[in-house]
């Protein structure tokens, strides 16, 4: 089974934090999502919520949303002394029958040559970054869509997963042969 790892502070969670949730789980090829709230901030930055505080609003975030997205307390097992890199080895070594994706905010990607070990990271989970900011609902139709497809482009980031499967393996959006005349 494939697992998209959703980390953050969620002090508290909000609706970005949901729809990106909802983001990775549409476009990506993920049988689950696990958001896992950190138990310390990585920078000691003080959190205003005790962590089960935080696990517990995470869980109501979700609940009844996203059926294929659970909180998961993993970040306690390791006692607020890991980094991510920690963190993917301990799921590694306790759930060797799943493989990791790490999905962060593209506010992130500056930051992982600060990231402890990040190429250790990069071979323990597949890494997909998720727009943050701009507007809630993408300017998108779905003439671009099936243009998209039609032209043999990838639309990953546009249809979710499994109706992009569908699409694909119908064949229904591929270019018209040219007219016989």
């Amino acid at each position: 089974m494939e697992i998209a790892l959703f980390g953050g502070s969620f002090d508290p969670p909000h609706v970005g934090h949901v729809l990106a949730a909802t983001y990775a789980l549409a476009t990506e090829p993920v049988d689950e999502l696990w958001m896992l709230p950190v138990f310390e901030h990585p920078f000691r930055k003080k959190l205003r919520a005790s962590f089960e505080l935080r696990a517990r609003m995470c869980e109501a975030a979700l609940a009844g949303l996203l059926p294929r997205a659970r909180v998961s307390r993993a970040e306690a097992e390791l006692g607020g002394e890991g980094r991510t890199v920690d963190l993917l080895e301990h799921l590694h070594g306790k759930h060797p029958e799943h493989r990791w994706v790490l999905v962060i905010g593209s506010d992130l990607v500056a930051e992982t040559g600060q990231w402890k070990r990040f190429d250790r990271v990069q071979e323990l989970a597949r890494i997909v970054v998720v727009p943050r900011g701009g507007p809630l609902l993408p300017d998108l139709s779905s003439t671009e869509v099936r243009r998209i497809l039609a032209s043999g482009g990838d639309a990953r980031a546009l249809v979710p997963v499994a109706a992009l499967r569908l699409a694909l393996e119908s064949g229904a959006y591929r270019a018209p042969p040219p007219e016989v005349r």
